[in-house]
């Protein structure tokens, strides 16, 4: 009986991997699960790889006709000829640089306010340092140019080390993005609709927002991926009550980023989502921690959270989200502050319905209209200060948004919208974009 070589089905197993890991990179290219499968299926085809080149090492070696049905070569007294080397697969790189951009042009209803900005210039890398352990780093430039006399910053969106405990669990440390919303983790101008980023994760969840400290990531077989951890959180100690800022995004003008980050009060974060239906993916998110780092007599806690769903159903992409956050103990924390426009606010929240089909495709060109309303409130309610002095309640922002992406190749996109606002509507506005990503 002759004996089946080993040699085909290493092929089709590496080319079973291959075809996995492509497909689900296809799905949801930037997901950090999906992207922790992707590194296993990675080294099991490495692995695969170094059983084919040894088993072609060994054939050479041993004088192997080319194929089991030719005949063999009559028998001389003259030394065998070598067989040529068989050149090694190439190594998966150590070391993989990546980024994003995006440029922008908004030409509000007060034309005079027109402006274009290079609003995100980011470089990122990772380092393998074997098959389980990995660097992360990504550096932003925001605004183009960065001085004293500039409105720029230059600041380290991720740097983190993750590394595989097993093929579900694996663990990070350092600076990384709170896996908050539909946005935060994902935010690539090739990754969403529209010029800008969306109020509700903007504004409610402060996108882009990271946090120092440790995490647990486990992607389980069912599709459920799960994420919890304690880092550092906000700090109320910077609400500036003589500024707007606070108005724009509570949790905005108070993260820390990890820059000198007040530490003495943690906070615990976890999230939940689930991808076991092609195409649908379910979870939410709860962020929670003290922020006064017991600098204030009044102590406050902020606490977020959101639910969220996406469905992509053949050219649809459906996505839909809530969030809402709350300070506590503001009424005390206000105090100190009354007199000023802008105090804390006890509670804010907002919601969006997106919807995007994608109408035209040839070749690697794609165009996706888009809608999405959304509403959103940064001081939906104040503690009771007394009376008279206990500020009255933000008009709920209503935002309509139409426009659309055009794939020029992947990882290229260029966009449009018109956004208008119910509450204040000079903010109405057209907007045009340029963005990538690799």
């Amino acid at each position: 009986m002759r004996r089946r070589h080993p040699l085909p089905a290493l092929r089709a197993t590496a080319a079973a991997a291959a075809l996995l890991a492509a497909n689900a990179f296809a799905q949801t290219p930037t997901e950090a699960e999906l992207a922790r499968k992707l590194d296993a299926l990675a080294a099991e085809l490495a692995n695969v790889k170094a059983q084919l080149q040894q088993l072609q090492q060994q054939k050479a070696a041993a004088g192997a006709p080319a194929s089991p049905a030719a005949p063999a070569a009559p028998a001389t007294s003259a030394a065998p000829v070598a067989a040529a080397p068989v050149a090694a697969p190439p190594a998966e790189p150590a070391t993989v640089f990546s980024g994003y951009g995006e440029l922008n042009y908004n030409r509000p209803k007060a034309s005079e306010n027109t402006q274009a900005d290079v609003r995100r210039f980011v470089l990122g890398l990772q380092h393998r340092f074997d098959a389980k352990t990995k660097m992360v780093g990504e550096i932003e430039v925001e605004h183009a140019v960065s001085s004293a006399d500039d409105p720029g910053e230059v600041e380290i969106e991720q740097a983190y080390v993750e590394h595989q405990l097993n093929p579900t669990w694996a663990v990070r440390g350092g600076l990384f993005l709170v896996p908050m919303g539909l946005l935060n983790e994902n935010h690539e101008p090739t990754a969403y609709y529209g010029v800008e980023r969306n109020f509700v994760e903007t504004a409610i969840i402060p996108s882009t927002w990271r946090e120092g400290g440790v995490q647990l990531a486990g992607s389980f077989d069912n599709g459920l991926a799960l994420q919890a951890g304690i880092s550092t959180g906000f700090d109320l100690t910077k609400w500036d009550a003589t500024s707007t800022e606070g108005l724009e995004s509570p949790l905005g003008a108070i993260h820390q980023e990890l820059s000198l980050a007040k530490a003495r009060d943690l906070s615990v974060f976890g999230a939940l989502n689930w991808r076991g239906i092609p195409g649908l993916q379910l979870g939410g998110g709860l962020f929670a921690g003290g922020a006064t780092h017991g600098q204030s007599a009044a102590r406050g806690r902020v606490t977020l959270w959101d639910l969220h769903a996406r469905w992509t159903p053949g050219r649809w992409d459906l996505a839909a989200l809530y969030s809402r956050g709350s300070i506590s103990n503001t009424a005390a924390l206000n105090a100190t502050l009354i007199g000023n426009p802008t105090l804390i606010p006890k509670s804010f929240d907002g919601a969006y319905l997106q919807a995007a089909y994608k109408l035209w495709t040839h070749e690697d060109y794609a165009l996706s209209p888009f809608v999405r309303l959304e509403r959103f409130n940064t001081a939906k309610s104040y503690a009771d200060l007394g009376t008279g002095l206990t500020p009255s309640p933000a008009a709920t922002e209503r935002v309509l948004t139409v426009g659309a992406n055009f794939q020029l190749t992947p990882g290229v996109v260029v966009k449009a919208d018109v956004q208008r606002f119910r509450e204040n509507k000079d903010n109405n506005r057209l907007d045009l974009g340029l963005g990538w990503s690799f």
